[in-house]
């Protein structure tokens, strides 16, 4: 079941766009080739999946690490530019990366650079980002602080978010263990839903076009189903692109 809860106007974009895809917090580049895979099959001309190792996620605890990942994707963003007919890139973040891709976008100076990402990429696709929690990491705090909500108004934000039922079939044994406690962390709470890791209230960037999936998992470590399993890709790319979920 898909949950449409709208906001927003859509921004016009050209869905065959190239697209480049940043992970989440130690998970490497090859979980995301099923989707990049099914993106290039529905029309997308080009995906590039930013190289992550699990050590590279750890350097993120530090600004210097955030710079390493963000230059890769300015790299990645440049060379599909010349494969774009409007010399626009779509940017889609799980988790972590959805946070670091709005620092991404802004001309904001961060550690002696400035990307300015949203003069190359009109559309940042986020699913289940932690993007508003009480106690976030400094880094994610510090985009939270200085680039608050849709920053950039020429870019389309979609945020997608997860509800996870911590009592079906679909959760996993440490998502049972685990997911109250995670939400209370982002939230103070512990009377709410998310996927599992990110509660729903943090994963909907204020001012976003926001979707939220049922039965969804944050990955594959939380439940059966998640962002990337194929019904959800395509009830979101859907939302993406022509405002409508479809439902499973």
């Amino acid at each position: 079941m898909v949950l449409f809860l709208g906001m927003r106007a859509m921004t016009t974009v050209d869905p065959q766009q190239p697209v480049v895809i940043l992970g989440g917090f130690l998970i490497t580049a090859e979980a995301y080739a099923p989707m990049a895979m099914w993106l290039k099959l529905h029309g997308v001309r080009d995906v590039l999946v930013v190289p992550m190792t699990r050590l590279d996620w750890l350097l993120t605890i530090w600004g210097f690490g955030w710079r390493r990942v963000l230059d890769r994707v300015d790299d990645m963003v440049k060379q599909l530019q010349n494969k774009s007919h409007n010399g626009k890139v779509t940017l889609i973040g799980h988790s972590s990366g959805g946070v670091m891709l709005r620092l991404y976008l802004s001309d904001e100076p961060f550690q002696g650079r400035v990307y300015a990402g949203s003069t190359r990429c009109d559309r940042l696709i986020t699913l289940g980002s932690p993007h508003q929690a009480v106690r976030a990491t400094p880094l994610r705090a510090m985009v939270d602080s200085r680039l608050p909500g849709c920053h950039e108004p020429a870019v389309d934000y979609v945020a997608i978010a997860g509800m996870l039922d911590l009592l079906s079939d679909h959760a996993s044994a440490f998502s049972r263990r685990s997911a109250q406690s995670s939400y209370q962390r982002a939230s103070d709470s512990k009377c709410c839903t998310g996927d599992g890791l990110v509660p729903v209230e943090s994963a909907l960037l204020k001012g976003a076009r926001f979707l939220i999936q049922d039965n969804t998992a944050h990955g594959g470590f939380f439940g059966d189903i998640w962002y990337a399993s194929t019904p959800r890709l395509e009830a979101w790319w859907n939302f993406v692109v022509n405002g409508d979920p479809s439902h499973d």
